[in-house]
């Protein structure tokens, strides 16, 4: 099994004590099953800019934890077609979720990927989608 990790997985990891559940389940899981979206880069490096006395070293903070290792997929065109027909369902049933977060849910259920997110409530109302809360012991 395969992973994407959301934002807010890679903005627990980017903190000075990252949660100890959190880092060791990444580390239970290859490397090579773990990745994250563009889409989480511009939420992180959107946060960094927020807050200008420390953007910068927010900035470098993000490189070092994306580092080479973790994989970055894009919002791409299959993706993109994807998202659509979510975010029509979705608002027809009256169930919408975020702009940001249903980008990231497409680009998971393109790549057969598992959500690992806090913000379960969110993503498990995209049919199909895979979701995992590794910030707690649960699955």
């Amino acid at each position: 099994m395969s992973y994407l990790l959301d934002t807010d997985i890679i903005s627990n990891l980017l903190r000075r004590t990252p949660s100890t559940t959190l880092v060791r389940r990444l580390a239970s899981v290859d490397p090579d099953q773990q990745f994250t979206t563009s889409v989480t880069v511009g939420e992180l490096v959107y946060g960094a800019h927020r807050v200008p006395d420390r953007t910068e070293l927010l900035l470098e903070r993000i490189d070092e934890v994306l580092g080479a290792d973790l994989p970055v997929l894009a919002f791409d065109d299959h993706a993109a077609r994807r998202y659509g027909a979510l975010r029509a369902d979705l608002e027809r049933s009256g169930t919408p979720i975020g702009d940001a977060d249903l980008r990231i849910a497409a680009i998971a259920l393109t790549h057969q990927l598992t959500v690992v997110t806090a913000n379960v409530r969110h993503f498990d109302r995209v049919p199909d989608l895979a979701v995992q809360n590794w910030l707690t012991d649960e699955e």
